[in-house]
């Protein structure tokens, strides 16, 4: 059943339910994104997995997160139970065998994997302020704190790098106004309270160094089998916002990274995005115009991104229109919003005149599914009812003994598992406010002794010695209305980044840097 440059995905039936053919995806097509839909326990997980399983095979690399905590299973050789062999047969997969595919774990958290993080810089002001749920008047704040952060040449790497900045800019909003647009204070104060409550969530995790490097997300074996990279995201799913953005910052990255290769003859990384309606859900439409513009370029990259959801209108018209490779499991109808559900999953596939569309999506069992996928040119081919072949891999979660195996014995072990906290924006603000608190205590008491001595001598009225008296008390009357140290030491920074102009950093499509 297998056949070269293609993914054998099941086997598709007849009206009688006998077996029509083998269903495939073309891997010179896999560049042209998916989508896998369909009601909660109908067997997306299922099918999520053996694309994954077959793309490796095929020596790709592949992204994805594990929701529940039973994908973890792709890492272990499957076990022999008779419903997958019996499923094997039904589909005529006579090269079915059970194997194990090489897993990298990662986790936000470092309880489940390798600990992943990114920097303030590398996220950019619109995917945070997306994280803040930030208002448009809060993003430009935002925009203006990574354009004073850019210029100035001060890293923001952590949480605590943009609080220092937005302390600053708080109490120099009218200086600050004036040159880059109008900072108000309560915007500066919403977005310091949004990043307490980021701190409470877990936020504070993901943002710091070292970040992580893209290209360990394009590993492959020594024996030509592609990493297959599994997000732990049960615990992060408490923060869905956190999840989507991080997922997002990965395609930016991706997208902003990878050289363009035109259409190759397979995909250099598949990019399974799970539970792709947090992406959208209340997004701006300056992000969803953005995700879908990345969408649509990042295929050129090598790079095949495929949404998995339970409502095909979780995903916007325009992005949906870019989503080549379908898999439709089934859906139910009961409430007028699930009928329209129904509808557009069945209008979006090529009419097959053997069975109705729209009927057939109601009644497919589990795992079960419409397949059409892109052949011969880039049509889509005529949409089957498609038995999905078992998987080779564990059907079920991994032990913690095995997963702390795996995470032991990964390519990537130790790299990113323990904490670097370099000189950043932070630390640049704390030294230059206590250079600023030397400078203001060394000239205090300098005055002072000129004080001391100045009221020791003789003075005769009206002979010019009592001048320098008076010139000591206006110096005295000055030093109480001299700025305060933070105002001298942030000034300070702002002198900096007037210097600084022309060296500002170059941001791509969503927000991250370009290097």
């Amino acid at each position: 059943m297998i056949e070269e440059g293609k993914l054998f995905l099941g086997g598709s039936r007849n009206p009688d339910d006998s077996f029509n053919k083998p269903e495939y995806l073309e891997l010179k097509f896999g560049n042209r994104h998916g989508l896998i839909t369909g009601a909660t326990g109908t067997g997306k997980t299922v099918t999520l997995q053996i694309l994954a399983e077959s793309f490796s095979n095929a020596g790709i690399p592949v992204f994805c997160s594990d929701i529940k905590g039973d994908l973890s299973g792709i890492a272990a050789a499957g076990e022999e139970k008779d419903f997958l062999l019996k499923r094997a047969e039904q589909v005529q997969f006579s090269d079915y065998e059970f194997a194990a595919s090489p897993v990298i774990f990662l986790d936000l958290y470092g309880e489940k994997g390798h600990r992943v993080r990114s920097t303030v810089a590398e996220m950019g002001p619109l995917l945070l302020a997306r994280l803040m749920n930030a208002t448009e008047a809060q993003e430009g704040v935002l925009n203006i704190a990574f354009k004073i952060a850019d210029e100035g040449g001060m890293a923001l790497l952590d949480l605590k790098d943009l609080q220092a900045l937005l302390n600053y800019m708080g109490e120099h909003a009218g200086e600050i106004s004036t040159r880059y647009g109008f900072v108000s204070k309560a915007s500066v104060g919403s977005l310091q309270r949004a990043l307490l409550v980021l701190e409470q969530q877990g936020a504070e995790y993901f943002f710091g160094e070292p970040a992580l490097d893209i290209r360990d997300l394009m590993r492959t074996t020594q024996d030509g089998r592609g990493m297959i990279t599994v997000l732990a995201a049960d615990k992060l799913m408490n923060n869905p916002r956190l999840y989507a953005t991080f997922l997002l910052w990965l395609l930016s990255e991706l997208f902003e990274e990878l050289p363009e290769v035109g259409d190759p003859d397979k995909p250099k990384l598949v990019f399974f995005f799970d539970e792709a309606h947090l992406l959208f859900d209340e997004a701006p439409k300056v992000l969803i115009e953005r995700v879908e513009q990345v969408v649509r370029l990042i295929r050129s990259k090598g790079v095949g991104v495929y949404f998995v959801t339970q409502n095909p209108l979780d995903v916007p018209e325009a992005v949906l229109a870019q989503l080549g490779n379908r898999v439709q499991h089934a859906l139910r109808a009961y409430t007028p919003r699930e009928q329209k559900a129904v509808k557009t999953a069945a209008d979006t596939f090529r009419t097959n005149p053997a069975f109705d569309t729209q009927e057939a999506i109601t009644a497919l069992g589990t795992g079960e599914a419409l397949v059409s996928t892109l052949e011969g040119k880039g049509a889509p081919s005529m949409v089957e009812r498609t038995l999905i072949r078992p998987p080779s891999s564990r059907i079920g979660p991994l032990t913690d003994a095995e997963r702390r195996d795996i995470i032991n014995r990964s390519p990537i072990a130790g790299q990113y598992d323990r904490d670097i906290d370099r000189e950043s924006a932070y630390e640049i603000l704390m030294e230059r406010a206590e250079k600023a608190a030397k400078a203001e205590a060394a000239q205090r008491e300098a005055e002072e002794q000129e004080s001391e001595s100045a009221a020791g001598r003789w003075s005769l009225p009206g002979f010019g010695d009592d001048e320098p008296t008076k010139k000591s008390a206006g110096r005295r009357t000055s030093t109480r209305q001299r700025e305060t140290v933070v105002e001298a030491a942030m000034k300070s920074a702002a002198r900096s980044v007037a210097s600084s102009l022309g060296r500002a950093i170059v941001r791509g499509i969503l927000g991250s840097l370009k290097r």
